[in-house]
This record gives C-alpha cells, sequence and structure tokens, in this order.
C-alpha cells in the first residue's frame, strides 16, 4: 500500500462480457474450435488486474482452453497457456487458493471443475494489447470476464509481461526404477527413505533437468508454478522431491549461479510438505491432493489404497521482492528427483519481463497431449516402482 495516496497518471478502463442490451446475459459466447478476442486495446497503457470465469461441458477444461496475449503487434504470442495454469493450479481442475499476483476462488477443500480467476501482474504495452481465449474443448463454452487497464505513457525502461506453459510427460528419468525394485523384490531388500544406488547418482550438468524457463534478452524472472503427477516413485520413497533448482544466468558455465537444495526448498518448505495444501502470498501448493474422478463411489469399488499414492499437485513460488535478474539470458530448471532418477508429469508455467523480442516459446502440445492422466491410471504407474 506503499504510495497508494499519491496522485495517479492515467486514465482507468474496462473491456468487459457486460450484456450490451442491459439484460443479465453477461458472458461471451465461445463456439468450440474457435477463438475470441476479448480485450483489443490501442495506444499506451497497462493492464492491472483480469478477471475470468468459464462455464464448459467438457472434463478438464481448464487444460482444453488457451489465453494468448500479445503486446505492440507482435506476431507471436508473450502469453501463451492453458488458462487453469496460468491461474495457478495444474491438471485440468480448479482449486481454492490465494498468492498474491494470482488466485483461484472456488469451494475450500474439493477439487473443482469451476472458480473465478484473477491476476495482478502488471502488463504494460506502448502501442496495443491483445488477449485471445481459444476454445479447445470438444462443446461451446461461456466465458465472463473483465480486463482493468489504465491508458497512459509507458517509460523506455518498462519491460513486457511473458508467461509460458511447457509439459514434459514423462520426464526422462536416468534410473531404471523398475528394475530396482525388482531386484529389491527378488532381495525381499527393506524399503528405506532412500535407495542407495539413487542416493549415490550425481548431477553435475544439469543438462536432463526439467526446463521450466528458456529465454534470451535482458529482463527479470517473477516465478512460477510446477505440476507434478508422481509416477515413477523411487521404491520404497513416496516423496517425488529431491530435485534441485538451477538458474543459468548469461550463458554462464557449471556452475549455476543460483543452486537450490531439493523441490520443495525451492518452494519455501521443508521436509516434504507437511502441512498439506497451504497458500501464503508468495509460495505454497495450490493443489495438494489425488484427484478423486468419482467421488465415494469410485473410491468405494477401486482395490487400490492410497495410503502412500501421493497424487497429483501443485506448487507456486513467486519472486515478487526478489525477482532473478538476467542481462543475455536465463534457462532456470530443476531435476526431476534427485539426479533426474525420475519420469514423472511434469507441467509448468514460468512469469518473467523483458525486452522484445522473446525467444520462440515451445509449440504448443494439441489437446490430448495436455491432458492429465485419470487418477487411477496414475495410481497404477505409481505403485509399479513403489
Amino acid at each position: 500500500m506503499h504510495e497508494l495516496y499519491l496522485r495517479k497518471e492515467g486514465t482507468s478502463h474496462r473491456d468487459s462480457s457486460w450484456d450490451k442490451t442491459g439484460g443479465n446475459r453477461d458472458f461471451l459466447e465461445i463456439k468450440a474450435g474457435t477463438t475470441a478476442v476479448i480485450s483489443d486495446i490501442e495506444g499506451s497503457g497497462i493492464i492491472k488486474h483480469i478477471w475470468m470465469t468459464i462455464g464448459a461441458r467438457d472434463k478438464y477444461a481448464f487444460r482444453k482452453v488457451l489465453i494468448r496475449m500479445y503486446w505492440d503487434g507482435e506476431a507471436e504470442p508473450s502469453v501463451a497457456s492453458p488458462v487453469g495454469d496460468f491461474f495457478g493450479v495444474g491438471h485440468g481442475v480448479a482449486s481454492h487458493y490465494v498468492s498474491m499476483p494470482l488466485n483461484m476462488i472456488t469451494t475450500q477443500g474439493v477439487v473443482e471443475n469451476k472458480a473465478a480467476m484473477n491476476c495482478f501482474f502488471e502488463m504494460p504495452f506502448r502501442q496495443s494489447a491483445r488477449i485471445e481465449i481459444v476454445n479447445e474443448c470438444e462443446n461451446d463454452m461461456v466465458l465472463y470476464f473483465y480486463v482493468d487497464y489504465v491508458k497512459q505513457p509507458v517509460s523506455e525502461d518498462s519491460f513486457y509481461f511473458h508467461a509460458s506453459w511447457r509439459r514434459e510427460n514423462p520426464t526422462k528419468g536416468t534410473a531404471d526404477l523398475d528394475q530396482l525394485k525388482a531386484e529389491q523384490d527378488r532381495q525381499h531388500k527393506p524399503n528405506y527413505a532412500q535407495d542407495d544406488k539413487v542416493s549415490e547418482m550425481k548431477n553435475l550438468t544439469g543438462d536432463e533437468n526439467y526446463v521450466l524457463l528458456d529465454a534470451e534478452g535482458e529482463g527479470h524472472y517473477v516465478g512460477c508454478n510446477l505440476s507434478i503427477d508422481h509416477i515413477n516413485p523411487v521404491p520404497g520413497f513416496s516423496w517425488p522431491g529431491e530435485g534441485d533448482d538451477m538458474f543459468f544466468i548469461d550463458g554462464e558455465p557449471w556452475p549455476p549461479r543460483l543452486h537450490g537444495t531439493g523441490t520443495e526448498d525451492y518452494f519455501c518448505a521443508a521436509w516434504g510438505y507437511p502441512s498439506g495444501q497451504y497458500y501464503a502470498p508468495y509460495h505454497g501448493l495450490s493443489l495438494y491432493a489425488p484427484i478423486r474422478e468419482n467421488g465415494d463411489a469410485w473410491k468405494e469399488s477401486n482395490t487400490i489404497s492410497f495410503n502412500d499414492y501421493s497424487g497429483k499437485m501443485t506448487q507456486y513460488r513467486y519472486h515478487i521482492t526478489d525477482p532473478i535478474i538476467f542481462r543475455k539470458s536465463i534457462r532456470f530448471s530443476i531435476e526431476h528427483g534427485h539426479a533426474n532418477c525420475q519420469a514423472n508429469d511434469y507441467s509448468s508455467v514460468a512469469y518473467w519481463y523483458q525486452r522484445e523480442p522473446h525467444k520462440a516459446f515451445p509449440e504448443m502440445l494439441p489437446v490430448e497431449l495436455r491432458l492429465p492422466l485419470a487418477e487411477k491410471e496414475s495410481a497404477r504407474r505409481f505403485y509399479r516402482t513403489f
């Protein structure tokens, strides 16, 4: 709230889905397979807030529907992500959580198919801004939205906002955990927190890490969310973490300028996530539970025990007070398990500001390759190596 009392420059504006007839149909219908432009601004200004909620019959609509943003007439978007992941929750579902820059508001303690979604990242532009919603569902959908912005001059020192979604399913595990599980079973070896063979593995390059961001130019990284489906555990060890975060900045060689000590450590926790789901302003877990696809009836008919299964999670870390600065390039990656030993389902959104032009994003995966694993299949794969 610092300097909130000072006079503000510019004029306030909003694009929204309000019913122009004066009625109560305050939504935009988007046909299946089509793209809708929800904001097309001319001139110079800063987007201050985006709110939206979608109504869709498709399961996993939060992964099927895309959000894209373009600044100053660029041909390729500076923001490209499934809508749910962009607003902070992965795996194609909604979950109640509140962070400083992003939130979802819905039923607490329940994995949902609906939510109000808010973004408070500031997004400057000098000539124009365009926001698109792409409906890649099988059915038509409706969208309610606000885009709040201020028209004002933007200084030459301002960087443009970027966000990019990625997925690797599965990551390329460096250990054959199926074989390790079979060896343990043959030897009747007891389960330990970490198998000695895995603990002795080394990673002194970062080459096989899961990459969240690979950008070129001048800017600063301001955070991410990372979604994991734990389908390839170390035998007897149900925790999917132990992967170090690594920031290679401006092309500098090994070791990276910033090197972490473990997955939950980068996300500002420790000893796993003992609290379960929690949400703080700059870090937390927006989703931390197996997805129960058909509620109690599914659980009663299923023979799999969930005592150890760690399921699906989305964790977030926003560098609002401690952005990571780069002058030429940045490559942010994290190990998938110690020394990249695990072949898990990883997906993420990285958020950053930089000067244009930006490096091309990875090509957006088609819908069928964006969808999460069904919970029963996720659990089956988990217990194969656990």
